[in-house]
């Protein structure tokens, strides 16, 4: 004011005439931050973990592929490191290709000994991301709203075929779901495309 009009004021002064007004004081803004997305350049580079509580004593586990989006899915009574045992035995065997990373929260049913001993066991890198950073886990915490809004809305979760639900859901998601983010492709049109890039297990373990 001083520099443009040859004028100052007190800043006793500046909040009489702002009271008086009822000019309401400015809010700072914070800017929501913008996330980019990725995508692994190789099958099998890099799947997101995590886990899901469906219902009480049911939860689902997850595990998707930053390349292809291609997911593994199991049921199980308790979120611990026996049922992440299990559920690793199906990450390794079901997706048609090699695993080189592991990425999860830091839930503690992925930290325990065995846990991380069955990691090495087949040459897979344990990631686990930054607390308090669950947008780094993003593809997985998606495609599990996908499950709540897409299966679990029209099954019944207490049916004795529950998980055959869910695996033919699984089969349906990998094969025959066109996806935004793969420009309308499955996943399995994703893998198909670049399958000559994907390293075989003895590769990885080597």
């Amino acid at each position: 004011m001083s520099r443009l009009h040859n004028f100052s004021c007190s800043l006793a002064t500046i909040h009489k005439v702002l009271t008086r007004n009822v000019v309401k004081p400015l809010k700072r803004t914070r800017r929501q931050k913008r996330y980019k997305r990725y995508q692994r350049p190789i099958p099998g580079d890099r799947f997101q973990m995590d886990t899901c509580k469906i219902a009480p004593g049911l939860y689902q586990y997850t595990a998707i592929d930053g390349c292809t989006r291609h997911r593994v899915l199991g049921l199980y009574k308790r979120r611990n490191a026996a049922s992440t045992l299990l559920f690793l035995e199906k990450v390794i065997e079901e997706p048609p290709f090699s695993i080189q990373r592991i990425q999860t929260d830091r839930g503690f049913e992925f930290f325990s000994t065995k846990v991380q001993q069955k990691l090495m066991e087949y040459c897979i890198k344990f990631r686990p991301i930054r607390p308090g950073s669950p947008h780094l886990n993003g593809k997985v915490e998606r495609s599990q709203k996908t499950d709540l809004e897409e299966f679990y809305e029209t099954v019944d979760i207490n049916s004795p075929d529950i998980e055959d639900q869910l695996q033919e859901w699984q089969h349906y998601y990998n094969w025959d779901r066109p996806h935004g983010s793969l420009g309308g492709k499955t996943p399995m049109d994703r893998y198909f495309e670049v399958s000559q890039k994907t390293p075989f297990w003895d590769q990885v373990e080597g």
